[in-house]
Parts: structure tokens; sequence; C-alpha cells
């Protein structure tokens, strides 16, 4: 075998190894979840500038984000395996706190939140 044959058999394991890669990102994304849906008041009316709070309860981390104009939001790239809490505040005035199970075998979860605003 020449330098160069050698050369072409490297390059088409290495090819292999890459497109196998990209076949374990691909199926790991694939298994990723999404969780989003809208934040509105008592009457229904979209509550935009809420902010959501998305808690990841093994870890403890938490992650935020704010309503869109039509007061929906959304978290994407979330583990399956595990477990999440998450609520949404506006001027001093909060959500129920909702989970999301590990259980939920769903990639893609609504969970609407409502928050009943403080009169002032």
């Amino acid at each position: 075998m020449n330098v160069r044959q050698r050369i072409c058999g490297l390059a088409m394991i290495l090819t292999l190894f890459a497109v196998a890669g990209i076949g374990q990102d691909k199926k790991r994304e694939a298994q990723l979840r999404t969780v989003r849906g809208v934040v509105s008041d008592k009457s229904d009316s979209p509550l935009s500038g809420s902010v959501v709070f998305l808690k990841n309860v093994r870890t403890n981390s938490v992650r935020s984000s704010y309503t869109d104009d039509t007061g929906s939001y959304r978290f994407s790239g979330l583990d399956p395996n595990a477990d999440y809490e998450l609520h949404a505040e506006k001027e001093g005035a909060k959500s129920p706190t909702r989970t999301v199970s590990s259980f939920d075998s769903r990639k893609d979860i609504v969970l609407n939140l409502k928050i009943d605003k403080k009169k002032s």
C-alpha cells in the first residue's frame, strides 16, 4: 500500500466518524424538548413584557424570557430527563408555578400561564 492509498483510507475513516457523530447530534437534538405558551391576565388578555422563569429542578439553574407582543414565550433545547418548574411575573404579580415532568414524553409542551394582576 502506498502513501496515497493510506491517506485516502484514513480520510474515508475520518469521514465515517464525522458522519456518525453528526447522526448522534441529530438524534440527541430530536430528543430535546420545547416548552411554550401564552401569559395572560384573568380576563384572558395577553400580557406582553411579562418575565417567564424556567427552573431545572435537578440543577437549580434558572432561565428567563420576556413575553412578546402576543404574550407568547418559548424555551427550547430542554433536557428530556429533567423536571422543570415555571412561572410568570409582571408588575409584582405572579402566576401559579407549573411543572414539567421528565415522565411527560411530549417533545412540544404548551403551558399557558395566568397572572391575577394586583389592583393598584
